[in-house]
């Protein structure tokens, strides 16, 4: 059977100001990808997650914290996409639950995220070009 493989990249994060903080090297976020990389196997989804300490994104708001972590699926196409690239606008302000819509948005429904050319504003101060 052949896996689609979906990578999540966690940037190095600069906060200018204490909100929007989250724990991305914790035993919770590590459980999180774990439960997620589970439920996603049984439909020949491989999920992994990695740190870019390459890429340093200035977070100051919850948008700026969806640019900071990135999906790539080279099977679709899609290589180091912000999150807010993907699903547009939170729905609550949770980076899991956002996380999760974006994984499986890639996993199941790539033909529904936004085309890099789309002229659509979702993010900023990444540098990524999106």
């Amino acid at each position: 059977m052949n896996f689609k493989k979906i990578m999540i990249s966690i940037c190095r994060q600069n906060h200018i100001r204490d909100n929007w903080k989250v724990d991305l090297e914790g035993e919770s976020f590590k459980g999180f990808v774990t439960r997620l990389a589970e439920e996603l196997s049984s439909f020949a989804v491989e999920l992994e997650s990695s740190y870019n300490a390459d890429i340093t994104v200035n977070v100051n708001s919850y948008a700026d914290l969806l640019n900071a972590v990135r999906i790539t699926s080279n099977a679709d196409g899609f290589i180091n996409k912000c999150i807010g690239h993907i699903i547009g606008q939170s729905q609550n302000l949770n980076l899991f639950e956002d996380l999760k819509r974006a994984v499986n948005r890639v996993a199941f429904a790539p033909e529904t995220v936004q085309p890099d050319e789309s002229n659509r504003k979702v993010c900023h101060n990444c540098g990524s070009g999106c």
